[in-house]
């Protein structure tokens, strides 16, 4: 077979066969086929689609174009939870140390800030000494001592997905169901897994802004892990204002921080204790939900859950002194309070506006390779529902340069909406699927 014949069935509407995706990820990954033929393959597939079948075989090909991390030495079940992001998305810090002092194990791998939506990987980083780049042997090391590791992509671990996503975001093949399955799949079940929750996010400031996109990518999810034998539950939670009330790395840090400490907004702590109940029915620690919900506010509340994010810390080199203090966050020169304009009630508190006004400020990246501001970002004091008097601040911004704070203030003035009379709240929760 050729590439062009591969190509062309796709574009022609055709299903392709095991062995034609195995040619073609391997092909691509060994650089004997080129940029231009994965990328016509790409948008055959975005225009065309996959079967579940096919969608199946390209995850397995993808996760096996590397190394699959062995974790037989780590006894207990392993379990992760992963989210397609989102603006204040700050839970992976809360259920991993949550899970781990259930007694599950938890190899998280998660990513980087890009667009709108935040990184797990530069929120722990504002950590002073963290290290999120852990070879195989420390990865095994940490996870012995402390039951949680939370990393970054390995240059073994599915070595075609960075290849593949690269193409997707400058070929507009991003938001397509079957690539984004495969896409996070492939590092998933490279992480030998026995369990995984997965948060899908709708909304303004998600990646998919429909609740029916959302379900068609929980429902490729539930396929490809019930027939790889991952006990899997998706999650579609809502991302139309941000999760919790700061936006930013180190703020959000101290969010968490905070979480674990006892004090934490609703709708983070509703979509967190949902998503660690999930990891700790699917780990075998609880016989139901609500049993695993009752594990997880103990773990909060016997302050083993704040124990378990200083072990992590510490055994990823950070500075495990922020959880009795976190002044030692890095914090924005300047702190601005933007102030509402009318009397009454928020209807509006738009998750991308905001997403788009921290990385205004530096808190985020447009390109993989520019520099991130660990300081500076957005608190929120008002969201939806909530009533405000003129004058009365909606929120703060923590800001170092005047020109992105200039650049900055137009999308916060956009994101917030007041009315006379409120409007009913969306729900956070809006389906469970594969339980």
């Amino acid at each position: 077979m050729s590439p062009r014949e591969v190509i062309q069935k796709k574009r022609d509407g055709g299903t392709l066969t095991k062995e034609e995706i195995a040619y073609f990820i391997r092909g691509y990954t060994s650089s004997r086929i080129a940029d231009y033929q994965m990328s016509a393959l790409l948008m055959a597939i975005y225009l065309r689609g996959f079967t579940p079948e096919e969608t199946l075989v390209l995850t397995r090909e993808m996760r096996d174009s590397g190394a699959v991390l062995d974790l037989s030495s780590i006894s207990g079940k392993k379990v992760d939870k992963h989210s397609t992001g989102g603006v204040g998305d700050k839970t992976s810090l809360i259920v991993a140390p949550i899970a781990a002092a259930c007694g599950l194990t938890v190899p998280m791998i998660t990513g980087r800030a890009l667009g709108h939506t935040g990184g797990t990987l530069d929120k722990l980083e504002s950590i002073p000494g963290f290290n999120s780049q852990l070879t195989p042997a420390a990865i095994l090391r940490t996870l012995a001592a402390t039951g949680a590791v939370i990393m970054g992509q390995t240059d073994t671990l599915a070595p075609a997905d960075r290849k593949i996503y690269a193409l997707r975001d400058v070929t507009a093949t991003v938001e397509s169901i079957p690539l984004i399955t495969a896409s996070m799949l492939s590092k998933k079940l490279a992480e030998g897994l026995d369990g995984l929750v997965m948060d899908v996010k709708i909304g303004s400031g998600a990646f998919l802004p429909s609740l029916q996109m959302g379900t068609d990518l929980a429902r490729s999810v539930v396929n490809v892990c019930q027939a790889s034998k991952v006990k899997v539950v998706v999650l579609i939670t809502d991302m139309e204002e941000p999760l919790g009330l700061a936006i930013g790395n180190s703020l959000e840090v101290r969010e968490c921080i905070d979480f674990l400490n006892g004090r934490a907004p609703e709708d983070l702590e509703t979509v967190s204790i949902a998503l660690a109940a999930h990891m700790i029915r699917l780990g075998g620690r609880a016989r139901t939900f609500e049993g695993a919900m009752k594990m997880a506010r103990e773990t909060i509340t016997t302050g083993k859950a704040a124990a378990s994010f200083r072990s992590i810390i510490r055994a990823q080199g950070g500075n495990e002194k922020v959880m009795d203090d976190p002044g030692i966050l890095p914090r924005a020169r300047h702190v601005r309070e933007f102030r509402a304009h009318s009397t009454g009630f928020v209807t509006r508190c738009d998750a991308k506006l905001l997403g788009m006004a921290s990385n205004a400020l530096g808190a985020g990246r447009t390109r993989v390779e520019d520099a991130i501001n660990p300081a500076v970002g957005i608190y929120l004091h008002k969201k939806a529902g909530h009533r405000v008097t003129r004058g009365e601040p909606v929120c703060q911004i923590h800001w170092d340069e005047q020109q992105q704070l200039r650049d900055a203030l137009p999308l916060v003035e956009q994101a917030f909406e007041i009315k006379a009379r409120p409007v009913e709240k969306r729900p956070l929760i809006h389906a469970v699927l594969g339980k």
